[in-house]
């Protein structure tokens, strides 16, 4: 049941609602719709935004095997060689305008990630072996400019100079390393390894999974800390509910790629402590609340935690099959999430966060730079892919 409203949802909602924001004139997809449903075709386009859409039609067409959907990736990669790519001095811009020209010329180690999770997607998606170059020139890139003898640096301006990383930073403090791009950066070669078993990422990946367990994770409080100095020092007294069990799934996904049994004993435990913190303390019978700032909860429902938690607590039920409270929790937020979060006026698609009552806050945009099918959709391609090995996910 679960898969089968998971494939319904998909082909239903978030695919076609996404194929209907391609720009046909300029190229990739518009960059705005707000919560009116008005689609804004002059609004700037993130390049975060258009790789995220790449994967996620990648990724929709392995699933499904509609050409359709390939095309769809197609016209996303087509997009990113002509305009998010800086041909003169490497990697990807942060913005461009509604044409294609740069808008935001600064270059983030972020968004150079999710290039290259989008670009080994659609590389094994097409077999379009320009693709993996890409993101094999991205990988050096980031090894050869964004990183220093703790972990990866991630604000710079076009030339590669370091400059503030406000892109990442929140919470009223400026970072100088922060847990999500570390974990994205992961994710990204975790996907690159797993289309290429290049040994090098293999190498890589290990260091960012020593990084998640010695500097990252904090065992005294069973959660991840999430802004860092240069030094990877903690600078702010923050849990992040969502990253927390986001990260859980995406070490485990990690794990299993990576293939080596001496990191899934020094992993293992830390993901399973992860799950398990989340479910006793943010998870409150029906939905997951956002973050705990110095003691103070954020009791939004945010778009993409709610997807996260879903897959989160599904792999941990997966690890731990005696943990049937975190199968019926996924249960319960799928609940959640098809009752309130999903916006069901004609056009839309999810809202960007609703209170703990279901009801939208504010009047928050459905598309914008952050805002895109990569959590809601690979929530979809998750449950599916594994309803194939769990039969209660069916």
């Amino acid at each position: 049941m679960l898969a089968g409203e998971m494939k319904e949802h998909l082909t239903g909602v978030i695919i076609p609602f996404w194929e209907g924001m391609k720009d046909a004139v300029y190229g990739g997809f518009y960059g705005w719709m707000g919560y009116d449903l008005k689609v804004n075709e002059k609004a700037v386009k993130g390049c975060i935004l258009n790789s995220r859409i790449m994967w996620f039609f990648s990724n929709a067409y392995m699933l499904l095997k509609e050409e359709a959907l390939l095309e769809d990736a197609r016209h996303g990669f087509a997009f990113m060689k002509a305009h998010c790519l800086d041909r003169e001095y490497g990697g990807i811009y942060w913005s461009l305008r509604y044409n294609g020209e740069p808008e935001e010329r600064m270059k983030h180690t972020y968004n150079q990630a999710f290039a290259i999770y989008a670009l080994s997607s659609y590389y094994d998606a097409s077999g379009d072996r320009e693709a993996l170059d890409m993101a094999f020139a991205l990988f050096r890139l980031i090894e050869e400019k964004c990183r220093d003898e703790v972990g990866y640096k991630e604000s710079f301006d076009r030339t590669f100079r370091e400059i503030e990383n406000d892109k990442l930073s929140e919470n009223g403090v400026m970072a100088g390393k922060t847990m999500n791009t570390l974990l994205h950066v992961f994710e990204a070669y975790t996907e690159l390894y797993r289309v290429s078993g290049d040994a090098a990422v293999k190498d890589r990946l290990m260091w960012i999974m020593d990084a998640f367990a010695d500097k990252v994770y904090n065992p005294e409080l069973h959660r991840q800390e999430v802004f860092f100095d240069a030094q990877m020092n903690s600078i702010l007294d923050l849990h992040s509910y969502g990253h927390d069990i986001e990260t859980a799934w995406l070490l485990d996904r990690g794990l299993e790629v990576l293939g080596e049994e001496s990191y899934v004993k020094k992993l293992r435990p830390v993901t399973k402590e992860l799950t398990a913190r989340i479910y006793e303390t943010a998870f409150d019978g029906h939905s997951l609340a956002n973050e705990c700032e110095k003691g103070v909860v954020d009791e939004s429902r945010v778009w993409w935690v709610q997807a996260e938690t879903v897959v989160g607590f599904l792999n941990g039920y997966e690890q731990e099959p005696s943990k049937l409270e975190y199968l019926e929790a996924a249960k319960k937020v799928w609940g959640f999430i098809q009752e309130y979060v999903v916006d069901k006026r004609k056009g839309g698609e999810w809202f960007w966060k609703v209170d703990r009552e279901g009801r939208p806050i504010g009047e928050e945009p459905i598309v914008e730079p952050w805002k895109c099918p990569y959590h809601n959709g690979r929530m979809c391609f998750e449950v599916i892919r594994r309803s194939r090995d769990v039969a209660e996910f069916a």
